[in-house]
């Protein structure tokens, strides 16, 4: 059994590269909703949909989110009445926030709901949100200013600098169920290449994960969503940069050396695997651009014969 803890692009691409080498019921996705945002009423979980729009190849490839093919006749007269239109939102997308929305009304948890979504998709890995209790990514901005998330991620396009980064509910969460026993019953915790701060890091605060994870370190990797000191995608580097983190394999290195044994690294960094090795981890090097699913599939082969 393999699990992975998830967020973002990065994370959705390596899952859709595992389901091909790995039967994908031997699989399980947790997922952060540190991002999960409520607007128009609606309970919006991006990553969630994310990870379970690309696995089931319906994902918009221009963007990384959201369907393709899609139409945005509500978000254009949205625009018409002067209402929030900053965070785009599909016509057929808008039915997954309206589901969603109407079974956690009727009571159902955040995990059922995500298991009815997936399965309608027609998926058959487990993914499973990080907690059904609220927990929100809250930015401090180098003025002073606090907001959510996607206020600064998709309202600024995340231009603006931070001073600091909180997890609004995460203290009193609980795991989803499901969560703790994938991390202690998997043959393989795979760390995926997501941004250590803001999709990575809201797993590790709900209460139990990290120290699951300490628990199964040997069994853990890794894979450095940096490349050659960039993100290829949103602002990991950036964020890694204003919060005092080395922007580099060795910043991704000292994040997860108490959480993972093995770091995959990609090529460019082959000269830096000495130091990574020198923070506690063993360091991997193989290609980590999935440029394709071949490539894809080729990294998540690499991933998990890394730690095995």
């Amino acid at each position: 059994m393999i699990t992975c803890l998830a967020g973002g692009v990065g994370a959705a691409r390596f899952l859709s590269g595992l389901v091909q080498v790995v039967p994908p019921e031997e699989i399980t996705a947790v997922v952060n909703t540190g991002d999960d945002i409520v607007l128009h009423g609606l309970h919006i979980s991006p990553d969630l949909d994310t990870v379970t729009y690309t696995l089931a190849g319906a994902i918009n490839p221009e963007t990384g989110w959201g369907l393709a093919g899609e139409t945005w006749s509500a978000m254009q007269s949205l625009d018409r009445y002067g209402g929030q239109s900053w965070f785009r939102l599909g016509d057929r997308d808008l039915a997954t926030h309206m589901y969603r929305t109407q079974r956690l009304a009727e009571g159902a948890p955040l995990h059922e709901v995500t298991a009815e979504i997936t399965k309608s998709w027609g998926l058959d890995l487990r993914v499973i949100p990080m907690s059904n209790d609220r927990v929100e990514t809250r930015i401090t901005l180098k003025a002073g200013t606090e907001i959510g998330f996607q206020q600064w991620f998709v309202g600024q396009q995340h231009a603006t600098a931070v001073s600091s980064i909180s997890f609004e509910g995460a203290v009193d969460s609980t795991p989803a169920p499901g969560v703790l026993e994938a991390i202690e019953s998997a043959d393989v915790t795979v760390i995926c290449p997501s941004n250590p701060i803001v999709s990575i890091g809201p797993l590790l605060e709900v209460p139990g994960v990290a120290d699951a994870l300490i628990a199964r370190r040997d069994s853990c990797v890794a894979i450095s969503p940096i490349i050659a000191g960039r993100a290829l995608k949103g602002p990991a580097d950036s964020l890694m940069s204003d919060l005092g983190h080395e922007p580099s394999v060795m910043g991704v290195a000292r994040l997860y050396a108490k959480f993972a044994s093995v770091l995959v690294v990609d090529e460019a960094d082959a000269s830096r695997a000495a130091v990574v090795e020198a923070e506690g981890i063993r360091c991997v090097v193989a290609p980590t651009i999935m440029s394709s699913p071949a490539a894809a599939a080729d990294l998540a082969r690499a991933t998990i014969d890394a730690v095995r």
